[in-house]
């Protein structure tokens, strides 16, 4: 693909940057360059190429413990009330 002057104005505006004159022919030509190697990856065949395989994540079964973590930690906490933690006000 051939990247002109005007195609390089409108990327400019909507890039929302200004390419210096000096160095335009050489942004043309790199994306020039950038935009014909994106196409001869589109032209290649590559669904032969691909190995798809379907991989399933082994699952475990779930396993109901019954934990008294929450009493162990509530038992340490200077003030609680419901099984919630009293703290200071911080903002008034």
């Amino acid at each position: 693909m051939i990247i002109d002057d005007k195609l390089l104005e409108k990327l400019e505006n909507l890039s929302a940057i200004k390419i210096d004159d000096d160095k335009k022919e050489n942004i043309k030509s790199e994306l020039s360059d950038i935009l014909n190697f994106v196409e001869n990856l589109n032209k290649l065949d590559i669904k032969e190429n691909l190995n798809i395989q379907k991989f399933d994540t082994p699952l475990r079964e779930d396993e109901v413990i019954s934990s008294d973590v929450a009493d162990l930690v509530l038992e340490e906490a200077p003030k609680e009330s419901e099984r919630f933690f009293i703290v200071p006000k911080i903002v008034e």
